[in-house]
């Protein structure tokens, strides 16, 4: 648990009140932390130095505990005003934004349970710092699961391995997809346990402080509470999907407005411009102008969409929460998430290459690391190809099929087994 976890509580209790926060409030407590992490990030960048400070910043400031509601000891914060905040995270540093995804993807879901103890026990923790990883995907001959846990006296024994595990190395607790005999199975343990070894060993080209590497468990010890739940091969429709495609898209869009801020401090400190003798201003030329006045229309194009996406997920969980929700609303918000995909992918790949045409030469510096912005928006663009959820569009529209629904898009409907104790 972090050092600033009495500070964190502390914050959690003077914001809990009956109202919402405002935006105001909440941009105010994040965006002197979100400036700071600003200032490192080339350094980072060019060290491969992994943003475990910048991660406690965030901790101390209850970032992690920005969804929880307030008679929570959280903030409180709306869909719309949490990706907001996100695109800001984003665009100081997207490898700190996506190294989020499993934390913030694992609260939607409790915020969306139906068992109250669940939250009870989950949220208190994140109120105190407390960080959730993910460790699902694997790297083998076939997509699928090979990691095991097997029934040990009146415990388990979890034995595999993980890869992409993206924000587990800056973890407290970390949720493993595993295999009971023949049955999909979610665990949940404390990252710490004896048995457990998490690795800096992503080689990605983008994203590289995100620790997307692997996580090795070796006869790590589970009891019976830290098996969440069980799969029944039944699952029901909902936001999910869409919210876990809607972070990834909003560390690409915060890319692109990076790559925009980047553009016009380096053209504002520039005295020299191609093909034009002795000192000028190119601030001043016109294709320079043509060229910024491009990335800022990109740039606000990704962020409105992100946005857009964000407000139909907030209508589509207060739906669900009202009871008035139905499968097409959660097949709508899938689907302009995925149109979503299309868009801002392109948009801010545009951007990314187009912000070389302001600077020359002298644009590619390696220690600019202006390079960095279409390598991370790339490299977060490639988790889930964009290909296969443009075909999924089509079929919807041309034929009416709904998009697969899966174990990570469907809280309620597994067999809970209840939530771990320590």
């Amino acid at each position: 648990m972090s050092d600033g976890s009495n500070d964190i509580g502390a914050a959690g209790q003077a914001w809990a009140t009956d109202r919402d926060p405002t935006d105001a409030e909440l941009q105010a407590r994040f965006r002197p932390i979100f400036a700071r992490i600003a200032a490192g990030a080339v350094e980072r960048e060019a060290e491969r130095k992994l943003p475990h400070e910048e991660v406690q910043w965030l901790r101390q400031a209850g970032f992690g505990a920005v969804r929880i509601p307030r008679s929570y000891g959280g903030l409180g914060a709306t869909l719309p005003q949490f990706f907001g905040l996100l695109l800001e995270l984003a665009t100081a540093d997207s490898n700190v934004s996506h190294l989020l995804r499993g934390h913030f993807s694992f609260l939607e879901s409790r915020l969306n349970h139906e068992d109250e103890a669940t939250r009870a026990f989950w949220f208190p923790k994140v109120v105190d710092g407390a960080l959730i990883g993910y460790a699902m995907a694997e790297q083998s001959a076939v997509t699928g699961t090979s990691a095991t846990i097997v029934r040990d006296g009146e415990g388990w024994r979890l034995n595999g391995k993980k890869y992409y595990s993206t924000g587990t190395i800056y973890a407290d607790w970390i949720v493993a997809t595993v295999l009971d005999g023949e049955t999909l199975t979610s665990v949940a343990f404390p990252a710490t346990l004896p048995g457990v070894t998490r690795l800096d060993d992503w080689d990605g080209f983008g994203q590289r402080m995100t620790g997307s590497g692997t996580t090795v468990f070796e006869n790590v010890r589970l009891r019976d509470d830290h098996i969440v739940r069980r799969f029944d091969g039944k699952f029901a429709p909902s936001y999910h999907k869409a919210f876990l495609q809607l972070v990834l898209l909003t560390s690409i869009a915060g890319a692109g407005r990076a790559a925009l801020q980047d553009a016009i401090a380096f053209v504002q400190r520039k005295t020299r411009a191609f093909d034009v003798k002795g000192e000028s201003s190119p601030r001043h030329d016109p294709l320079v102008q043509r060229v910024v006045g491009r990335l800022a229309s990109l740039s606000y194009a990704a962020d409105s969409i992100v946005d857009n996406v964000a407000r139909t997920l907030e209508d589509t969980r207060r739906q669900s929460v009202a009871g008035t929700a139905d499968e097409a609303l959660f097949v709508a918000a899938d689907i302009r998430a995925f149109q979503a995909q299309q868009v801002v992918i392109d948009l801010v790949l545009q951007a990314s290459t187009l912000l070389f045409e302001v600077g020359g030469a002298s644009a590619t510096s390696e220690s600019r690391r202006l390079d960095r912005h279409w390598r991370n928006a790339r490299t977060a663009a490639s988790h889930n190809p964009a290909i296969f959820r443009e075909r999924m569009i089509g079929d919807y529209y041309l034929n009416g099929t709904v998009p697969p629904v899966g174990p990570w898009t469907a809280p309620a409907t597994p067999v809970e087994e209840g939530a771990p104790k320590q």
